[in-house]
């Protein structure tokens, strides 16, 4: 278990190193010179030249890239070229709220899923069955920014039953709670008839088990069965599914916050774009890409603990 969670983790830095050294590479990729982009056509070229000696575009690329992996090292993602402000401090103000989307956004998608995926086996091979199959595809093929424009013309203009943009207001559990449906909804929409399927899926497998067919034996309602044998046993491999799902689900709030004006990541990095402040972009998908590998590695490890069948494979 030690030696595997030893190369699960060397694995995630690997990955890191090869995404800081790729944005990195990326910023010379682009056409033009990055200080002229976000400067603009009319900017003189003492201030171009300002601009990239704050930026650190006048030292060799070799050097750069050294400088940056070193500031990363220390917990520094760079400052912002406008403001003046560290990236880390800017990204650590926002984060919270793209987290708090993607937990609730996940948790309602993970409750609403499990019970429908218990809902098809009870009613297997029958018209729920089939029509909660239909629905679950449907929504799977549905992006969630389509689900948040589409979701936003209905309940906030068309009804007013629910804010178009922004977190709610500040110290009011209430309406930063109404600020939130709608972008919850539109993120986690999708994962609702993924996990629907999956847990479908792992349940009519558990269900050929001996100790179920032994709770048959003994009269038990498949109802009870569902629910009280069967569901803790499917429900383990979904852990590593809602790792992946987490971090797809937070890349989802990425839009989804643009539509809906609220403050997060993806504000964050939108206006970044906007300006071609390549210090906060670059910063903010480090952030974001370390936080999804450690959440995948903790549920790798998670799973190597909890599945015997698992370690043996590690041992073999």
């Amino acid at each position: 278990m030690l030696d595997y969670a030893i190369r699960r983790v060397g694995l995630s830095l690997l990955i890191l190193i090869v995404v800081m050294t790729a944005m990195y590479g990326m910023v010379f990729l682009v056409p033009g010179d990055p200080a002229s982009l976000a400067l603009g056509p009319r900017a003189t070229p003492e201030l171009k030249e300002a601009l990239r000696e704050r930026m650190g575009l006048d030292q060799p690329i070799l050097t750069q890239i050294a400088y940056f992996f070193a500031n990363v090292l220390q917990g520094d993602l760079g400052v912002d070229v406008w403001s003046k402000r560290p990236v880390l401090e800017q990204i650590l103000e926002v984060f919270p709220n793209t987290l708090l989307l993607g937990v609730v956004a996940l948790g309602w998608a993970l409750v609403t899923g499990i019970l429908l995926g218990c809902a098809a086996v009870v009613w297997r091979d029958t018209w729920v069955d089939r029509l909660l199959g239909v629905l679950s595809v449907s929504v799977i093929s549905v992006p969630s920014f389509v689900v948040a424009i589409y979701g936003l013309i209905v309940f906030a203009v068309w009804l007013n039953w629910l804010p178009a943009i922004g977190a709610g207001e500040t110290g009011d559990p209430a309406s930063q709670l109404r600020a939130l449906i709608l972008p919850a909804f539109a993120v986690g929409i999708g994962w609702v008839g993924y996990l629907a399927r999956l847990v479908r899926a792992s349940m009519l497998e558990v269900m050929e088990a001996p100790h179920i067919r032994t709770a048959r034996a003994f009269g038990m309602r498949e109802r009870d069965i569902v629910l009280r044998h069967a569901l803790r046993v499917a429900i383990v491999p979904t852990i590593s599914i809602l790792a992946v799902g987490f971090g797809s689900i937070l890349s989802s709030a990425v839009f989804v916050e643009s539509v809906f004006s609220r403050p997060g990541i993806g504000t964050l990095i939108t206006g970044a774009v906007e300006k071609r402040n390549y210090p906060v972009v670059m910063g903010t998908v480090l952030f974001m890409t370390a936080f999804y590998l450690a959440v995948v590695t903790a549920a790798d490890l998670l799973i190597a603990r909890l599945d015997p069948r698992v370690r043996d494979v590690l041992r073999g």
